[in-house]
Order: structure tokens, then C-alpha cells, then sequence
């Protein structure tokens, strides 16, 4: 037996905020990945994390299996600590192929139940994009077709600890939580019905809003050199260090490769990750 699971990491999210006292993100999945090896051609498990491995031990617990008796290899494209999604992907991948060895699928909604429980999770294992609250594991809503964005990412510097910064906003500033400030966010949630230049809009918007709750270095010089270059928008990791310029879908693939080259020359305090899309979420079996 010899199969691979693929999970998408992130580049951030497109929207992020905090909405009647709760968590909420709009996922934005991309096509850089975790893959987990499962073979009874290997021995032992090889790549997996502290995250990774409490995944594996949440699945045989709810299988009801006391050890996992094949080898397992997880490779990842994914940097931690960068707001790319990583150890939702790794989480992800580790429990899809762990109950698949066993021959049990597990739904997305399964996964995200038992990832909510190790840390605070990004659903890009589900399939579209979906709005979530990302701490209680509640799918809030479904935007089953969005635009493939290419995106151009880069990293602004350093690492962020997601559960520790979770912990750190719902502390009381002033005797107010960090969050408590409301937004317009219906009018966001709108604009993502709204095709390519809408969708944009709302994650720039949400950029920028969380810009002042977690400031990134060169956040505003990075947002005018990306529409300078004919980016549509940006997004932003809002728990993370990356920011993504929002190209058109249709763009050329040539075209793509000079904006993203004149990005580079504009920013160079920044560090270019990658070229990558925007896909559907989901979790791949190869």
C-alpha cells in the first residue's frame, strides 16, 4: 500500500476580523502544498511535527486504534510561522491519510474538529473558500467560486506564533478587549460575491484594517507599488509576516512574470516567496 494526501497552504487570508465577539477568517488556499506519503515500504514516521503527530494521535483515538502500523512521510512547501497555513496543512494532510489507511474518509467538517483542538485552524481543506470562525471549528459560509487570483507573495520578516497571538488579543487594553472595534463587515462579505475587482477590494480593505492591529513593515509602499505594477489588490496573512498582490485571472502568464518582476524592483525590502494562484481548497488524494 502506497498512496499521498495534498493539502493547500494559504498566502494569509482574504478577509479576517472579529464579528459579534467572535473570530472569523475567509479562507484563501493556494497552490503550495503538504504532502503526506503513507507505505508499507517505509518504516517509522518521518518529517512530522509536534502538531502533525498530535493530529495522527487524534485520529487513531477516534478510530479506535491503539498504533499506526505503516511509515509515514510529510514534505512541505509551506515556511511556519509565516501565515501561510502550514500547520493547518500538515494537520490536515496527517489526519485525511492516517484515516485513509485505515479506510475511513474523514469529511472536511471531521478534520477541522479534531484540528480545532491542537490550535487555531485555516480551512483550506475545505473545498472553495469558506468563511470560519477558526477557533470553534464553525463553517459561517461557502463561496464555492472565486477567482483564481494569481498571487504574488512575499514575506515582510520574522515569524508570528498563532496561539499565542489568538491569547494575546482576547486580553483586556484599557478594559476593552484588542478586537472589540466593530467594522462594516457585511459590506465585505458582499463584495466577495462580486467577481475578480470586488473581491480584491475586500481583502485590501481587511489589509488594511488589520494592518493597525498587527503592523507589517512596508505594508503601504507595498500596497501602492502592487497597483502600480496592475495588481487588482492585496492580501495579508493577519495572523503572519506574507503579503500577496492580487493579479487578474485572466492576466497572461507573461504579463504576470513582468508585473510581479517591476513588484520586486519596487519592494526590495521585501522577500519574494513566490508566484503561486489561488485554487479551490480541498484535500487532494494521489
Amino acid at each position: 500500500m502506497t498512496f499521498s494526501v495534498r493539502v493547500p497552504g494559504s498566502c494569509g487570508e482574504l478577509v479576517q476580523g472579529w464579528l459579534g465577539g467572535e473570530p472569523f477568517l475567509v479562507t484563501c488556499p493556494v497552490e503550495r502544498y503538504t504532502t503526506v506519503r503513507v507505505s508499507d515500504k517505509i518504516a517509522g514516521l518521518h518529517g512530522l511535527g509536534r502538531k502533525s503527530l498530535r493530529a495522527l494521535e487524534l485520529v487513531l483515538e477516534l478510530l479506535g486504534e491503539e498504533s499506526f502500523p505503516w511509515g509515514m512521510e510529510l514534505a512541505s512547501e509551506l515556511p511556519h510561522g509565516k501565515g501561510m497555513a502550514s500547520s493547518s496543512a500538515d494537520i490536515a494532510a496527517v489526519a485525511a491519510a492516517a484515516a485513509l489507511a485505515f479506510g475511513r474518509a474523514l469529511t472536511p467538517q471531521e478534520i477541522l474538529s479534531l484540528a480545532v483542538r491542537i490550535e487555531p485552524t485555516d480551512g483550506v481543506f475545505f473545498p472553495g473558500v469558506v468563511r470560519m470562525n477558526q477557533v470553534t471549528g464553525t463553517i459561517l459560509e461557502a463561496y464555492p467560486s472565486m477567482p483564481r487570483f494569481w498571487i504574488a507573495v512575499f514575506d515582510t520578516g520574522g515569524t508570528v506564533d498563532t496561539v499565542a497571538l489568538h491569547r494575546s488579543r482576547r486580553a483586556p487594553v484599557d478594559g476593552a478587549c484588542i478586537e472589540a472595534v466593530e467594522r462594516p463587515w457585511s459590506e465585505l462579505f458582499s463584495l466577495l460575491h462580486q467577481g475578480a475587482a470586488a473581491v480584491a477590494r475586500a481583502a485590501t480593505q481587511s489589509a488594511l484594517w488589520q494592518d493597525g492591529v498587527l503592523p507589517k513593515p512596508q505594508f503601504l509602499p507595498f500596497v501602492d507599488a502592487a497597483k502600480r505594477a496592475g495588481a487588482l489588490g492585496v492580501c495579508a496573512a493577519h495572523s503572519g509576516t506574507v503579503l500577496g498582490a492580487l493579479f487578474p485571472p485572466e492576466q497572461s502568464d507573461a504579463a504576470v512574470t513582468a508585473a510581479v518582476t517591476r513588484l520586486r524592483a519596487d519592494v526590495p525590502e521585501l522577500v519574494f516567496l513566490c508566484r503561486t494562484r489561488l485554487r479551490p481548497g480541498g484535500i487532494d488524494i494521489l
